[in-house]
C-alpha cells in the first residue's frame, strides 16, 4: 500500500478529515492502572520444557544466544500451539540425556500435551536458535523452520498432526552458517513465501578463543570473529528453494545478525527488510521491486545511535507507534547502551526518537533481546515489551548495577510517548530470568494479547494477560488466494471511533521468535468498525464495513470475510495459578 492508499491518517468526522493526526481522536479507553495483570501460567499450563545452554568452561559462544519460540496451530483446531527450540551436545558436552526441541499441543483449555514425538519435530543434533513459521507451499497448513548453528531444518506440515523433515529436498540446510533469527516474507509478490535469514558469527568449537576478563574465563566479544552474510531463499513453487542471495545483493556484506523484521518501510508496496546486528552497523535493505535489494541503513538513519556509534543490535520490531500512517522501528541493545526507537520521517528516513519518545534513560543498565510493539490493554496505541537478560554469567564483576538474570519491560504507549509500567502489571514480570525470545499470541483467544518468553538454562514463562480486553478489539486472520496464503507482506487499514490505524502483516519480528498470525487491533472505547481495508500484495483490496468488535474474524483475498474458528477455552479448566 502506498502512503496515499491511507487515504488519511486524521480524524473523521462525517466523512471529513478534522485533524490530521491521530493524537486528538481517538475514542477514550479504559486507563490500564490496576487492572492488566500478567500471571506466568507455564508450570500449571503443563509446559515442562527446559532450555540447555550446553554450557562448561571453554566458554562457546553459541551457548548464550538461544533459544527461540514459536506460535503455530499446527492442525489448524483454533487454538494455538507451541514450538520451543533447544540446544545439542557440543565436543564439551556430553549431557546424560538426550537433548531435544518440543512442541506442545494446545489442550483448549489452557494446558498443553507434549506431542514432540509424535508429530516428529524433535530437531535432535541441532544446536537450535531461532524459528520461523510459514505455509511456504499454500496448503493450508503451517510449516516449521528452525534455525540453527551451522544448519538449520525445515519441517513440512504433512496436515494429518506430523511433519516431514524437507531440508535436504528444499535446499535451505543453510549449512555452515549461524542462523539466529529467520522470517518467511513474499519479497516478490510472486504469491510464494521465500525465506530470509540473520547468520551470526563465522565461530566453531576449532576456532573458540580464550578470552579472559579480570583474572577469569569469560565470552568472548563478537568482534573477535568475522561476521556473516544473510541468507535469502527464494520460493521455486515446486517444493524447492533457490539461494538467491548473491544474486538479491541481500547477501553481500558480512554483518552480526540477529534479529530480522520485514516490512514496508516506504510505503512503495514491496517488502523490505531490517537486519539488527551486534556490536556493528544495522542493515536496512530496500527491496527494488525487480528481485534486487539495496542496503541503505546508513542513508536511512538506522544504522547507527545518534551519535554515529554502533551498538549491540538483538531484538527488533516494526509498528506505527505515532499513529501517522509511516511503520516506525525499535532495536534492543546491550547494558551501557540504550534501546533504539526510529520514528519515520515520510521521506525514507528515520529520526532517532528514543528519548523524544522517553523509552531512553530506563534501558540503560538492561540488555534487551525478544521485544514487540503490543497494544496489551487495546487502547489503540501500540506498547513496548522488552525481555532483558545479560549474555556474561559474571557481568557483576565488570560492570557495577548489572545483573546477568534480568526483570522484563513494558512501557505503556500514552500518544506516542512511553511510561514504564512493568510495576503495575504484576510480580512475575520482575521476576529475574536471563530472557531470549518472546513470542506474542493470544493464546487463550480472549482478546488479549499474552507472552511466551524463553529464558537461557531455564523454564519459559508464558505471560497470560488478566485484563487486557477490558477494551474493545479485533482479531483479523488472512488467507491470500494471489497472493501468499498466510497473506505476509498485507496492509491493513481500520477506521473505529473516529480515528485510522494502519497494521501490517510482516515477518519476523522480536528475536529467534514467530507469533500469532492474526492482526491483533486495540479499538478503544469503539465497539464497531466503521471501515476494515485490506491491501493484498497482489494489489486486490478487501473492503469491510460496519463489523462488530470483540472477535476473530477471517478475510479470504477476492472473497471477502469467510467463516472462522477462534473458539474460546474450556472454562471449566481455565487456570488461576
Amino acid at each position: 500500500m502506498s502512503p496515499r492508499a491511507y487515504v488519511s491518517n486524521g480524524c473523521i468526522k462525517a466523512g471529513v478529515v478534522v485533524a490530521t493526526t491521530a493524537l486528538c481522536c481517538f475514542a477514550a479507553a479504559h486507563e490500564p492502572g490496576s487492572s492488566v495483570k500478567f500471571t506466568d501460567v507455564a508450570a500449571a499450563s503443563n509446559i515442562k520444557f527446559k532450555h540447555d545452554n550446553a554450557a562448561t568452561t571453554q566458554r562457546y559462544l553459541i551457548e548464550t544466544m538461544g533459544s527461540g519460540a514459536a506460535w503455530i496451530d499446527y492442525d489448524n483446531d483454533g487454538y494455538l500451539d507451541l514450538y520451543l527450540v533447544n540446544s545439542a551436545e557440543t565436543p564439551t558436552y556430553k549431557p546424560a540425556r538426550p537433548i531435544r526441541s518440543a512442541l506442545y499441543h494446545s489442550n483448549g483449555d489452557g494446558t498443553f500435551a507434549d506431542v514432540t514425538e509424535k508429530a516428529g519435530v524433535a530437531a535432535r543434533g541441532l544446536f537450535g536458535m531461532g524459528v520461523a513459521v510459514g505455509d511456504y507451499d499454500n496448503d493450508g497448513f503451517e510449516d516449521l523452520y528452525v534455525a540453527g548453528y551451522s544448519r538449520s531444518i525445515l519441517y513440512r506440515n504433512n496436515g494429518n498432526g506430523t511433519f516431514t523433515d524437507v531440508t535436504s529436498k528444499t535446499g535451505v540446510a543453510n549449512l555452515g552458517k549461524w542462523a539466529s533469527s529467520a522470517a518467511w516474507f513474499d519479497y516478490d509478490r510472486d504469491g510464494k513465501l521465500d525465506l530470509v535469514i540473520a547468520n551470526y558469527l563465522d565461530f566453531t568449537p576449532a576456532n573458540n578463543l580464550i578470552c579472559v576478563e579480570q583474572g577469569r574465563r569469560a565470552y568472548c566479544h563478537p568482534n573477535k570473529y568475522h561476521g556473516q552474510t544473510p541468507t535469502l531463499f527464494h520460493n521455486n513453487g515446486n517444493g524447492t528453494f533457490t539461494d538467491v542471495s548473491r544474486a538479491s545483493k541481500l547477501g553481500q556484506k558480512h554483518g552480526n545478525g540477529l534479529g530480522v523484521v520485514c516490512f514496508d518501510y516506504n510505503g512503495d508496496g514491496w517488502t523490505d527488510v531490517f537486519v539488527a546486528n551486534d556490536s556493528m552497523e544495522n542493515f536496512l535493505y530496500v527491496n527494488r521491486g525487480n528481485g534486487t535489494f539495496e542496503e541503505v541503513a546508513v542513508e536511512a538513519g538506522v544504522a547507527f545511535d545518534e551519535d554515529g556509534k554502533a551498538e549491540a543490535g538483538m531484538g527488533t520490531d516494526a509498528a506505527d507507534y505515532d499513529r501517522d500512517g509511516f511503520p516506525d522501528l525499535f532495536v534492543t541493545h546491550l547494558d551501557l547502551e540504550y534501546n533504539r526507537l526510529y520514528r519515520n520521517q515520510h521521506d525514507g528516513t528515520f529520526r532517532d526518537a528514543t528519548f523524544s519518545a522517553k523509552i531512553g534513560a530506563g534501558t540503560f543498565k538492561m540488555s534487551g533481546f525478544g521485544t514487540r510493539f503490543f497494544d496489551y490493554d487495546n487502547d489503540g496505541w501500540p506498547d513496548l515489551f522488552i525481555a532483558n537478560g545479560h549474555v556474561l554469567d559474571n557481568v557483576q564483576l565488570l560492570h557495577a548495577g548489572t545483573t546477568y538474570a534480568e526483570p522484563k519491560t513494558i512501557y505503556r504507549n500514552t500518544r506516542g510517548i512511553f511510561h514504564d509500567v512493568t510495576p503495575q502489571l504484576g510480580s512475575d514480570l520482575a521476576t529475574p530470568r536471563v530472557s531470549r525470545a518472546a513470542a506474542f499470541a493470544d493464546y487463550d483467544n480472549d482478546g488479549d494479547l499474552d507472552v511466551l518468553v524463553t529464558n537461557s538454562g531455564d523454564y519459559p514463562q508464558l505471560l497470560r494477560n488478566d485484563g487486557g480486553n477490558r477494551n474493545h478489539w479485533l482479531e483479523v486472520r488472512l488467507v491470500g488466494t494471489r497472493s501468499n496464503r498466510d497473506g505476509v507482506g498485507s496492509k491493513v487499514k481500520v477506521l473505529a471511533g473516529g480515528a485510522v490505524q494502519a497494521e501490517e502483516a510482516k515477518g519476523g519480528m522480536s528475536y529467534q521468535a514467530a507469533h500469532d498470525p492474526r492482526l491483533h487491533l486495540g479499538l478503544g472505547a469503539s465497539a464497531r468498525v466503521g471501515l476494515l481495508e485490506i491491501d493484498w500484495p497482489s494489489g486486490a483490496i478487501t473492503k469491510l464495513s460496519n463489523l462488530a468488535a470483540d472477535r476473530c474474524i477471517t478475510v479470504k483475498e477476492d472473497f471477502g470475510e469467510i467463516p472462522s474458528h477462534c473458539p474460546a477455552l474450556n472454562k471449566t479448566k481455565v487456570l488461576n495459578p
